[in-house]
């Protein structure tokens, strides 16, 4: 199914910006919010970014008008003649659920109702309409206008074409589309809480600084340090999902009680000036204060600080979506390059992996797992790799097929 126009549910910034990529990419786009003046304001945010481009020089003024000629507000009524409703909402299931049986109401049966969830469950999205075959999730990443990666995700019921023809969709709007198997954080947000919640600890249990940190990071090659994107983000939603991954995984997803503390006293991120770091002056409720309140209530780790540490609590977890067959290795370092600004050079968490070497991976996390506790103990996926043989780049074969310089080793596994 070719998909000629488009709906979104909700004008909010992410809404706003699927609009804008959706009419970028030349197709006509509907965005509705609950009342037309919420709506109105999501056409200003498309024209503002729309704008942006015309300041650097990236299009014309009259490029942008064309463009906003393909961009309309309206009310969710108005949704009966579009091929596929992307829903931007709130991050709250029983609201999503209401909107999809609205949009089931609607829209005709043809028309594919995809959400932009970052964690919650498809099948029980699907389960709330009269069509969950044409139930998806389509995860863009922030700003959806810059990233290049969208997760597909198929609920239970899902059909098959109806997952074609959103992948059709997503690389038809000059997206890198990733089919994942549906689970809590599906794949990005999964892995990258993974290493976010272990940099919190380290801070947490006074193994190193912020600032420490964060430049150990960028020295690897992140394009920012954990913190950084913490604060961005905003700690309410990473604390939100670091839950939602906790009930689903159990204890090695516990997120960090110095998180829950700074959700708990305000400190949110850049959007209210108080997070990892400070944006709008000195505050009261200093950082330092609450380190150290939770130090006393949590302990301190003696462990010396390395960014394998952090690093490995993200290669583990993607060891163990491999072995769950959420995506194929290739897909994992993909979406973690596309996704997370993961070092291009290093192409991936599982690349990595087999570049140090999957059984000084195992070592070093048995060793952690002894000092740190049972979260990193090793994906049962290591100890079989090991025991065979595939120990990484250095013998030709680990995560990826390697050449060799005496020998070329066959396709990929």
């Amino acid at each position: 199914m070719y998909v000629y126009k488009v709906g979104v549910v909700g004008a909010g910034t992410m809404g706003a910006q699927l609009a804008q990529v959706v009419s970028y990419a030349g197709l006509p786009v509907v965005i509705t919010d609950v009342n037309s003046t919420v709506a109105e304001r999501g056409i200003e945010t498309v024209r503002r970014i729309y704008q942006v481009r015309v300041d650097r020089g990236k299009m014309t003024q009259e490029q942008l008008e064309q463009k906003m000629l393909l961009v309309s507000a309206g009310e969710l009524t108005e949704l009966g003649d579009v091929d596929l409703v992307i829903e931007a909402v709130s991050e709250n299931l029983g609201l999503k659920q209401k909107v999809l049986r609205d949009l089931d109401a609607i829209c005709p049966a043809g028309t594919i109702l995809a959400s932009n969830t970052s964690a919650l469950s498809i099948s029980a999205l699907g389960a709330a309409t009269r069509r969950p075959g044409k139930v998806i999730g389509l995860h863009f990443f922030n700003p959806a206008y810059a990233m290049p990666l969208v997760e597909v995700i198929p609920g239970l019921a899902t059909d098959v074409d109806t997952v074609d023809d959103i992948v059709s969709f997503a690389e038809s709007i000059r997206k890198v589309a990733i089919v994942v198997k549906e689970c809590a954080g599906f794949l990005v947000n999964r892995l990258l809480m993974a290493y976010l919640n272990e940099a919190i600890l380290c801070l947490q249990e006074g193994v190193a600084t912020c600032q420490d940190i964060e430049q150990d990071m960028l020295a690897f090659g992140m394009p920012v340090g954990p913190f950084t994107l913490l604060d961005t983000v905003g700690l309410d939603i990473s604390y939100d999902v670091a839950r939602i991954l906790h009930e689903s995984y159990g204890p090695r997803m516990a997120p960090a009680a110095l998180l829950g503390e700074l959700v708990r006293t305000g400190r949110l991120g850049v959007k209210n000036g108080h997070g990892f770091f400070e944006y709008e002056g000195p505050d009261t409720d200093s950082l330092q204060s609450l380190i150290d309140k939770v130090r006393r209530d949590t302990g301190c780790i003696t462990t010396p600080w390395k960014p394998a540490r952090i690093l490995l609590a993200m290669v583990n977890e993607a060891v163990l979506a491999l072995q769950e067959g959420v995506a194929s290795a290739r897909d994992i370092d993909v979406a973690m390059v596309a996704g997370t600004g993961f070092p291009t050079a290093k192409e991936g968490p599982l690349h990595y992996a087999d570049e140090m070497g999957v059984d000084a991976v195992l070592h070093e996390l048995n060793e952690y797992s002894q000092t740190l506790g049972p979260r990193f103990w090793p994906a049962p996926l290591l100890r079989r790799m090991v025991a065979a043989g595939f120990t990484g780049k250095h013998t030709g074969r680990g995560f990826f097929t390697y050449e060799m310089a005496t020998q070329a080793v066959g396709g990929s596994p």
